[in-house]
């Protein structure tokens, strides 16, 4: 069985979290990112958009429902969600056809 794609974020802005040892963490507007690659999922360049990379943060992280890196993030790309998905790569698809019609 194949893995699906593992996203990172790149954010317009970063934090520094006090409490979990000075980790940064993303902040303003969040895009999906996959690693190796100079651009989003959405099809911005990282340095044109002055895009921030982080590597150590997954792309689930920063839904507020994950409890995750989400404490600053304002925005969620919407065409980065809908490409990478709201929820982790493993997850099952939310729906599945039973009887297709013939």
């Amino acid at each position: 069985m194949g893995r699906g794609k593992r996203y990172a974020v790149a954010a317009s802005g970063q934090w520094t979290d006090q409490e979990e040892g000075r980790r940064r963490l993303p902040a303003g507007e969040v895009h999906a990112w996959e690693p190796g690659r100079n651009e989003t999922v959405c099809g911005l360049s990282l340095s044109r958009s002055q895009l921030t990379r982080f590597s150590h943060v997954t792309w689930p992280d920063v839904f507020p429902e994950s409890g995750g890196a989400a404490d600053r993030v304002q925005r969620v790309c919407r065409r980065c969600a809908a490409a990478a998905g709201r929820r982790g790569a493993d997850a099952r698809p939310r729906w599945r056809r039973i009887r297709p019609r013939p």
